[in-house]
């Protein structure tokens, strides 16, 4: 049977082989152009069942074909049998009949001279119809059939009463089910039948060659279009053309050829027939990667100027709208709540970490809580009403550059910082209500691969290199005791000395047998009656003594663990789609999942082992970090008339910074390859977050942008695949689930988390911020300047063959990739700098 490839009965056995690509004698499609240059030829026959059509066949055959009354009724005979099919059995079914029938033999098969078919090879047998029909009902080979399919149906073989070979090629007018002729269920409307007597070898693969030639895409439009024999045999010249012959001795003739990765169209292999379909918005058809020029919506209404003013904001309005009932329907299916639940805890930890640096960077003036509140509430506002709700806004590394560079800054004027940052935010609204009435967001058609790159490696790189350095500070905050020897275990102790009690108890000593190991713990008994924990001994004022009072156990070993457990986790299951165990349901939902079961396996190995590790640490009140302020930021009062005027200065940087960031990220997102069928919004993407820049500078909470990883993780959460693919072939990429329903539960979510405090405390950070790491390594993976840098270390010899090697010089490329690493390092040394604030200028 062929399905797009070849699949082969084992010898002796009840399976079907593994999928390969059919490899043909040049003979054998030389005889078949001959049998249709000679045989019988009915096109556009108009017939409803087999019988009929093997009447009309057999009374309408060539010249040279012609049969004697006797063979013509014993052929008609012979081909009206019922057909006994391959049996298509799941694992379970062949263990019962493995008890049931432990030996079944050789002579079970079909005989060697079987007619194959093209999607039904099978044995001719005398039973009942009845049986097949029911056959095909429980086949459970259907599911791996695409929509619209039909069979075709070829058999050869050899017949003893002929004396010389008969050949008949049928095209049905109007697909017609056969009934228990095919293995599945499946309208055919071409058949092709070569019988001849023994003495000619050939007629296997002659149907080997009609099968395949049946099932290329091109041959298949030459076939339903053909009015005349010589247009099928012009058609099977251009697959001549073609072909590619691999010389004998060069090559293992029994070697199966496994499928490849991907397919070329066949608009590909001919200019003729261009695409009917056209791309709507962002949804191009295309193979991932293509461009016609290097900005990726380049050709997209979405960035053509209207010259009139917020013209493009209108259009994107007017693009939008009808989809947005469908925004909310499209998210009923359960992938998106293993997204929701993944991006949720990847916001909740981002919200953490931002929060935590932004409340050391301005004194608490923003902290953890400010950082929930905001990110919900931006969150939330933006996904109901942006253009791209797939995008995730969040806290950036930028952005908290330039907040600790405000803060300083006031603190050495005087001034107040949340007024001096309520007027930098009014003026950056301002000025991106500007920049989205003037249509500025036509400047994103010139960005190119060699901008997102760059910044998309840095952002995936500050996201890796932000968990490896807070899984590295565990080691401060719980020290690794170097000095520590098994054979001086008892000179070990720890003493609690209350200085108010030495006039009558000097000493009391602490037992710390909750935190040593059984030898620490076995100490000499106190000296004194009370026996003190570590907790009891510092709450009554004590301090502890001793050279075993530092003793921490090992918490910085199973955190690194954790991590490293719940990063290989992620991206084992993760690819777990793509491997060979368990049937594909099983491992779409693995998939899907696998952030989620990474997580609740390492939270559950930290729960059985009980050690301390450091926990993820929610706000449970809603009152500011920093006492000393309120939720509303008046804009007079605290600071000079002139200040709101100053504001303008740095406004103009911040609006650069949060321009930049904010389309960057969403060109990225609306790449072609992601075949958006929605279209974009980078006008309407803009204004929001320009509006939200009012209401969080206001209400002193931080200012948001777009999270590329973040972001970029969402839609990767949220690749659709065909459900039917070909045996060997790999799921079709269908495009992203566009739509609002994950963005508003993720920041629902995260505005209830202040009162889920007693759930997520059992989660350590030491896993989140292994999913940190997942996140920014599957984002680096995803952006063509990892590749091009691991061929700066590959020979030529064992490069891959990549699709640019073959039309740049090697040495154009690696030019390219040095010039790309260089810029990226400067990024890096600036980003880390006081000269921060002007990263977005040199991006």
């Amino acid at each position: 049977r062929w399905i797009k490839f070849e699949e082969k009965v084992e010898d002796g056995g009840e399976r079907w082989s593994v999928p390969h690509v059919p490899a043909l004698t040049l003979h054998s499609l030389f005889q078949l152009r001959t049998c249709l240059q000679k045989g019988t030829m009915l096109l556009d026959l108009d017939a409803t069942s087999f019988k009929e059509i093997i009447d009309k066949a057999l009374s309408g055959q060539a010249e040279e074909e012609e049969l004697q009354p006797a063979s013509r009724e014993r052929l008609a005979g012979l081909l009206l049998l019922q057909p006994r099919h391959q049996p298509t059995k799941s694992l379970l079914q062949l263990l019962a009949e493995l008890c049931l029938f432990p030996c079944r033999g050789r002579n079970c098969g079909c005989p060697t001279g079987n007619p194959p078919m093209a999607t039904s090879p099978g044995c001719p047998t005398t039973a009942p119809a009845a049986a097949s029909l029911s056959f095909q009902l429980r086949n459970r080979f259907r599911k791996k059939i695409p929509r619209g399919a039909e069979a075709a149906h070829v058999a050869v073989g050899e017949v003893e009463f002929l004396e010389k070979p008969f050949t008949a090629f049928i095209r049905l007018r109007h697909g017609v089910s056969l009934g228990s002729l095919a293995e599945v269920a499946l309208p055919s409307r071409f058949l092709f039948i070569l019988l001849g007597p023994p003495k000619v070898k050939a007629y296997h693969e002659v149907g080997r060659a009609m099968a395949t030639l049946l099932m290329d895409e091109l041959y298949q439009r030459v076939a339903w279009q053909a009015d005349h024999r010589e247009d099928l045999i012009t058609g099977m010249e251009m697959f001549l053309d073609e072909l590619i012959v691999l010389p004998p001795g060069k090559w293992d003739p029994s070697a199966r050829i496994l499928p490849p990765s991907y397919l070329p169209s066949p608009s590909r292999r001919t200019p003729v027939d261009p695409p009917d379909q056209q791309s709507h918005g962002n949804g191009d058809m295309a193979a991932a990667g293509n461009r016609a020029s290097p900005g990726h919506p380049h050709c997209g209404e979405e960035l053509e100027r209207t010259g009139r003013l917020f013209g493009g904001l209108l259009r994107d309005i007017r693009r939008k709208a009808p989809w947005y009932s469908s925004d909310f329907s499209d998210a009923l299916h359960p992938q998106c709540l293993s997204a929701v639940l993944y991006i949720y805890l990847a916001t909740v930890t981002n919200a953490i970490t931002f929060g935590g640096m932004l409340g050391d960077a301005t004194a608490n003036m923003q902290g953890v809580l400010e950082s929930f509140l905001g990110t919900a509430f931006a969150g939330f506002i933006f996904c109901l009403f942006s253009g791209q709700p797939l995008t995730i806004l969040s806290s950036t590394g930028p952005v908290l550059v330039f907040e600790r560079l405000l803060f300083s800054f006031s603190q050495d004027h005087s001034l107040d910082y949340l007024e001096f940052r309520l007027w930098i935010g009014l003026w950056v609204a301002f000025f991106g209500m500007v920049l989205v009435a003037t249509e500025a967001s036509h400047l994103v058609r010139y960005f190119t691969r060699f901008t997102e790159e760059g910044f998309c490696a840095l952002i995936s790189l500050i996201f890796i290199y932000d968990s490896l350095e807070k899984m590295l500070s565990l080691a401060d905050t719980f020290p690794i005791n170097w000095e520590y020897r098994l054979d001086n275990i008892t000179s070990y102790s720890c003493t609690c000395n209350l200085w108010w009690r030495r006039l009558f108890n000097p000493i009391l000593t602490c037992t710390t047998t909750s935190h040593l190991p059984p030898l620490l713990s076995m100490q000499s008994p106190p000296t004194t009656p009370v026996g003190l924990s570590r907790t009891q001994c510092l709450d009554l004022g004590g301090h502890l003594l001793g050279t075993s009072c530092q003793y921490v156990p090992d918490v910085t070993l199973i955190s690194f663990l954790l991590f490293g457990g719940t990063f290989l986790s992620c991206a084992a299951l993760k690819h777990f789609r793509s491997s060979r165990y368990f049937p594909a349901g099983v491992r779409k939902l693995v998939s899907d999942f696998a952030v989620i079961l990474a997580i609740l396996a390492s939270c559950t190995i930290d729960a059985i082992l009980g050690l301390e590790t450091p926990k993820l640490l929610v706000p449970s009140e809603l009152k500011p970090t920093n006492p000393a302020r309120g939720w509303i930021i008046f804009p007079f009062g605290a600071n000079p008339w002139w200040v709101c005027l100053v504001s303008a200065v740095p406004a103009v940087l911040v609006t650069i910074l949060i321009f930049m960031d904010q389309q960057i990220t969403a060109v990225i997102l609306n790449r072609r390859e992601y075949k958006l069928q929605k279209g974009a919004g980078f006008h309407l993407d803009l204004l929001c977050v320009s509006l939200l820049m009012v209401v969080t500078s206001v209400t002193g909470l931080p200012w948001y942008v777009s999270a590329t990883v973040i972001s970029l993780a969402h839609m990767e959460s949220l690749r659709k695949e065909s459900e039917t693919s070909a045996p060997g072939e790999h799921p079709e990429f269908l495009g992203i689930r566009e739509q609002r329903l994950t963005g508003l539960a993720i920041f629902v979510l995260m505005g209830v988390s202040v009162f889920m405090a007693p759930v997520l405390k059992h989660i350590p950070m030491p896993v989140l911020y292994g999913v940190f790491l997942h996140m920014g390594v599957a984002a680096l993976n995803s952006i063509q300047l990892l590749d091009r840098a691991r061929l700066l270390l590959i020979p030529a010899k064992h490069q891959p063959d990549l699709a640019y090697l073959r039309h740049v010089p090697l040495r154009r490329v690696h030019l390219f990739t040095v010039t790309q690493l260089l810029c990226l390092a400067l990024l890096w040394v600036l980003k880390s700098t006081t000269a921060a604030i002007i990263f977005p200028v040199m991006v």
